[in-house]
């Protein structure tokens, strides 16, 4: 049986109602039935706002409004975000206008980091996150026997070619020292999909690409107003399809060619089927690139520098890599290259939308 992914082109007038309609197309209530808690895994690449680095907040909006609106009521959607050595996941949520949204639909926002955190053992054989962290891999406790929904972002990414659906787990089901799995990281990626079979009785997820992400994602990117959005209970599928409209070969990607080759989901386009809107022509044209942060770290995880690795990423002295992530990110790309980049993105009908949200204002769909 084809997996299926839902595709369709949207406006700022009619997102809200659209992503009701991409929800339908993959039939989102099959697959969430409102029986149990739905964990709704937002996305946090930044602390700060930049356009297609997180979820947007007329995404969270539009699928609040649509769980809400069909199974759920408010106290079984657990909006959930974790931190990262350089992200906050409070302050996140505030600048990237996800609370008055959560407030509006009655939803209370659950960092992470305020949840307790347990060793899960898995039954699945792990390609590398045992050998990670042989210590136990920790988990939020709240997570098992919960299903999950993923609100990912269309754009590229330094470390793994693309990222959406699959990664998005990356943040929810590894603690802060996630940044050790970045040498591994596609073998990584297929244990989330392992992880999350075990774990929760159905997967689903929306992508925003409204505004997508190219070149040295997941933060220092050129935004791109593209006027998308997908839906699938299939997060190798969706993630193989976002990665087509970006113009890349999804089997050439090694975590989707891997995820397909073990049973765990499909990227091969000829076997999905495809929802809604013709893209049979759709090619974005994007390329990835890596940020100074990102090249730094490849330079030391498996590149000349590797012989470093252990004294510089596994050693008290680690604290140096997010302080300079900090300083790089936030105190000179962003006020720089990310302010002009912002300044064109306010101009477009998407930045007004998002203004409109910045002010606390319900926009009129």
């Amino acid at each position: 049986m084809a997996s299926l992914v839902s595709v369709i082109f949207t406006n700022p007038e009619s997102v809200l109602d659209d992503y009701r309609r991409v929800m339908e197309l993959a039939s989102w209530q099959t697959h969430l039935s409102g029986e149990r808690e739905v964990l709704l895994k937002l996305n946090l690449s930044w602390t700060k706002y930049f356009p297609a680095c997180s979820s947007q907040p007329w995404q969270v909006e539009g699928v609040l409004k649509t769980l809400l609106g069909g199974n759920y009521d408010p106290t079984k959607v657990l909006p959930v975000e974790n931190k990262t050595v350089v992200t906050n996941p409070v302050k996140g949520a505030r600048n990237n206008c996800w609370l008055p949204v959560l407030d509006r639909y009655d939803c209370t926002f659950r960092p992470l980091t305020e949840v307790d955190w347990v060793v899960y053992r898995f039954e699945s054989k792990l390609l590398k996150l045992n050998e990670i962290f042989p210590e136990g891999i920790e988990i939020p406790a709240i997570y098992p026997g919960k299903d999950i929904l993923h609100l990912p972002t269309v754009k590229t990414h330094g470390h793994s070619v693309t990222t959406g659906a699959i990664k998005n787990a990356f943040g929810g089901l590894l603690k802060e020292v996630r940044h050790y799995a970045h040498k591994y990281i596609h073998e990584v990626l297929v244990d989330l999909l392992l992880m999350q079979r075990e774990l929760h009785p159905n997967v689903f997820a929306v992508m925003d690409g409204t505004v997508a992400g190219d070149g040295a994602g997941p933060r220092t990117m050129i935004p791109s107003v593209r006027n998308v959005i997908l839906a699938s209970a299939d997060s190798v599928a969706i993630d193989a399809v976002a990665a087509k409209l970006m113009g890349f070969e999804p089997m050439e990607i090694p975590y989707l060619r891997m995820a397909t080759e073990m049973g765990l989901g499909e990227a091969r386009l000829q076997n999905i089927d495809i929802a809604g809107d013709d893209i049979s022509g759709v090619n974005f044209h994007f390329s990835t690139k890596r940020s100074l942060v990102i090249w730094g770290d490849q330079m030391l995880r498996l590149g000349p520098l590797r012989f470093l690795e252990k004294l510089l990423l596994h050693s008290p002295l680690v604290v140096w890599a997010p302080f300079a992530s900090n300083v790089y990110h936030d105190f000179l790309w962003y006020p720089t290259i990310g302010k002009r980049r912002i300044r064109e993105f306010t101009n477009t009908p998407w930045g007004r939308l998002f203004d409109e949200y910045a002010r606390d204002r319900h926009p009129t769909h």
